[in-house]
């Protein structure tokens, strides 16, 4: 039983161990500098009857030096503009 017990704990640390190691994942329509992600709005019609939608940021994939390194990130446009990264050449 003991020897069951302590195989299962070792696998269990030896997948958390490997979640680590991973790329870290973004969410989509979410800009990786700021965090801006999407808002919930209405349609208004003529009639006044509202239907929800989704505004969504304008993010852009851009090549950016991030620690020496060259990385593919979604950004929203205003932190282009505003220069908060440096694109890559």
């Amino acid at each position: 039983m003991f020897s069951r017990l302590q195989a299962t704990c070792s696998f269990v640390l030896g997948v958390l161990s490997g979640l680590t190691d991973q790329k870290e994942e973004t969410m989509a329509y979410t800009c990786e500098i700021c965090g801006k992600n999407r808002q919930k709005a209405h349609l208004v019609s003529h009639s006044n009857i509202k239907t929800r939608k989704w505004q969504e940021p304008n993010l852009q994939l851009v090549r950016v030096i991030e620690g020496g390194r060259i990385r593919r990130i979604r950004v929203c446009t205003r932190c282009i503009r505003s220069g908060r990264i440096v694109k890559a050449p």
